[in-house]
């Protein structure tokens, strides 16, 4: 058994707790399922009536391989899709770039233009199938991509369900892959709100993650309330562009890590659900109940994988999901096993999806809602998060605003202190990890992992040089010129982005016309 006696956040952990560790205003802090302040779930009936959505994260090599991957997946039972993109296609560069050599296909799939979007969605119904895109910088660019394929087969932008991740804030706080300096990146997220609104109206149009800052090392606390923080900045973003709080603010989205340490993580999505709800209503004058609702997918803790014993993970993964799931998380995506090594393979996908029907279908999860209601050490646990994300939030908001605080290094500078302190534990012991630490084996299984061909990169070239040649160059140079026109202005850029995409220019091309306007950030910019 472990001798740690405190939370990833560092509050103390008490042997026992009673009735009189819970806040005394509990019942109004709670509220009913689907009701203000969301505390036991945004929907009445959560997960009694229907599970929620299983994702599996998925996308590697060429887009004829990860849509190979995808049918696999829904055959399995998958509801719903999530995109891995590489490198390459994350930073807004074509796969013949000098500067995307070596990491063509690696981490995700490559996407070059709308041919390679055709291929990755083949076959695959989009008015039925759910699609979430991991892709931020150039997340409008893959959006549109996504909307043209869909128009192609018949499907109406109006028909189409899904979620871009397009959080463009945590990648200066904890991930790096941004393109543009923050006021530009700002304005064009404001923009796919009001795109999506009048075009791709059931569309989430941002899923403002945690998950990230988490894998850098950020405690729960940390991960909420800078998760929060951006979330407002957002809002803000949106407000001063002259969008009304409820017409964009329904639709937005939020994307959080789910730990093994099971109590804390239930008791951050519920704390994370209350705050967000009187943010809404009390800072922002928000009317609508969807405005005020904390909708979020959940990823299982791929910083938590061990490349030792790897199938370890498969338990890991179990007590990670059972925590999102207690929290009431709207959809979920369980990591594979083997993913410290590789990509997952496809047994390994299968196994992973397995588990969250397991806990969907065998256990009696979705019998009730809100199980922890009243516990006494999840109660106290929540308004004891609740309190610190709030003293968090205002740290971040007394350096003027989440973008000052960034430029002053400060929420990064907090996950790095974390992430040490975390290390120094597992490297003393104090902080167990099964197969790592202790409970070690003398001599590991072999394991054949996935591995991503490398002629895939030259593959990548050669359709990007036919499709330069068979296109109309002179119809992509006067799109790309209007989509620089915009950019220098003040219209919408997302419709002659469209154009552009429509007229086969690639995702290089274009997000190469915005840097030619709005340049690229470096962390020691201001602007």
């Amino acid at each position: 058994m472990s001798e740690r006696r405190s939370s990833e956040s560092g509050f103390p952990i008490k042997d026992v707790y009673t009735a009189a560790d819970t806040p005394g205003d509990l019942d109004a802090r709670l509220g009913g399922p689907g009701e203000f302040p969301y505390t036991r779930g945004v929907y009445p009936t959560m997960y009694t009536s229907r599970p929620w959505t299983m994702r599996q994260y998925a996308g590697f090599g060429t887009a004829a391989e990860s849509n190979a991957r995808y049918h696999q997946l829904l055959r399995a039972g998958t509801m719903g899709l999530s995109v891995a993109f590489d490198l390459p296609t994350q930073m807004g560069y074509d796969s013949d770039e000098p500067i995307a050599h070596g990491e063509v296909g690696k981490v995700g799939v490559a996407i070059d233009s709308i041919e390679d979007m055709r291929t990755l969605f083949d076959g695959i119904p989009l008015d039925k199938v759910s699609t979430s895109m991991t892709i931020n910088a150039p997340g409008s660019v893959l959006l549109l991509l996504y909307q043209l394929v869909a128009e192609e087969t018949g499907v109406a932008g109006g028909a189409l369900n899904g979620t871009i991740q397009n959080d463009i804030l945590k990648e200066y706080i904890a991930r790096g892959t941004y393109i543009f300096p923050p006021k530009p990146s700002l304005r064009l997220v404001a923009d796919t709100f009001a795109y999506c609104r009048a075009e791709v109206p059931k569309w989430n149009t941002i899923s403002i993650s945690g998950y990230h800052m988490a894998e850098a090392g950020a405690t729960p606390v940390q991960e909420i309330a800078f998760t929060l923080a951006n979330g407002v900045e957002y809002v803000r973003a949106a407000l001063a562009a002259g969008l009304a709080v409820d017409d964009f603010a329904p639709r937005l989205s939020f994307f959080f890590v789910a730990r093994t340490t099971l109590l804390e993580e239930v008791a951050k999505f519920r704390a994370a659900r209350r705050i967000w709800a009187r943010l809404m209503r009390d800072e922002f004058g928000a009317k609508n109940p969807k405005s005020m609702m904390l909708r979020f997918h959940t990823q299982t803790a791929g910083v938590q994988l061990t490349a030792q014993q790897p199938e370890v993970n498969l338990v890991r993964v179990a007590i990670q999901g059972l925590g999102a799931v207690l929290g009431g998380t709207q959809s979920l995506h369980t990591n594979s096993f083997d993913e410290a090594i590789a990509l997952p393979t496809e047994k390994a996908a299968r196994l992973a999806l397995r588990t969250q029907q397991v806990l969907a279908y065998e256990s009696d999860l979705t019998a009730t809602v809100d199980p922890f209601a009243g516990s006494y050490v999840v109660e106290a646990m929540t308004a004891e998060i609740e309190a610190a994300v709030d003293e968090l939030m205002t740290r971040v908001a007394d350096h003027g605003s989440v973008v000052d605080a960034i430029e002053a290094g400060f929420q990064k500078r907090e996950i790095e202190q974390s992430a040490y302190r975390m290390a120094q534990e597992i490297d003393s012991g104090e902080r167990v990890v099964v197969g790592l630490n202790r409970f070690r084996i003398d001599e590991e299984e072999p394991y054949e992992p996935l591995r991503v061909d490398p002629a895939i990169e030259a593959a990548q070239a050669e359709r990007l040089a036919t499709l330069r040649r068979s296109r109309d160059t002179s119809a992509v140079e006067r799109a790309l010129a209007e989509l620089r026109a915009a950019a220098q202005g003040t219209q919408n850029v997302l419709y002659p982005m469209r154009e552009a995409l429509r007229a086969r220019a690639t995702v290089g091309e274009v997000c190469g016309t915005l840097r030619e306007v709005w340049g690229t950030y470096r962390p020691s910019d201001r602007f």
